[in-house]
């Protein structure tokens, strides 16, 4: 499947056999995303004696403080912990080259056609001519688990 940008590069989509997809192109100007590592943060934060839960945290570890509409720098969270906190550089969870197409991890896959639908990316792995996506499908998660009386889902021992 080829799919172009707002600038005009053309990228292919190609599904293969073990269900991966192999994207292809011009990623000459592209952002690559990291995931954020809260852990070594919200640990201290826990040990000084914090206790909102770790998704507040992942919020407030971000805010700003103003004054007179102007802002004076990180909120007393984030002046305290920020300096804990890293991107795992060993782990690509977003692709955006310029133009388009920005795709990451646990992004739906239909956009790109019925050849993709309810193809979602697991993971992206850099290759020499662009990035192998790693996919599973949208029902994946059932697939070891059995349904009693049509209602309660649980795992397969």
């Amino acid at each position: 499947m080829e799919w172009k940008n707002r600038h005009g590069d053309i990228y292919t989509f190609t599904l293969q056999e073990d269900g991966s997809i192999l994207w292809e192109g011009k990623f000459e100007y592209c952002r690559v995303m990291h995931p954020t590592v809260y852990k070594k943060a919200y640990q201290q934060y826990r040990k000084d004696g914090g206790n909102m839960h770790i998704d507040t945290f992942r919020e407030k570890i971000h805010e700003f403080r103003y004054k007179n509409g102007e802002c004076i720098g990180l909120a007393e969270i984030g002046k305290k912990y920020y300096h804990l906190i890293h991107s795992d550089d060993k782990i690509i969870d977003g692709i955006d080259p310029s133009g388009g197409p920005y795709i990451k991890v646990h992004q739906d896959l239909s956009w790109l056609g019925e050849e993709f639908k309810d193809l979602y990316v697991s993971t992206i792995t850099p290759i020499e001519t662009g990035y192998r996506i790693g996919t599973y499908g949208k029902y994946d998660h059932l697939a070891d688990g059995e349904i009693i009386g049509g209602i309660i889902y649980r795992t397969k021992n």
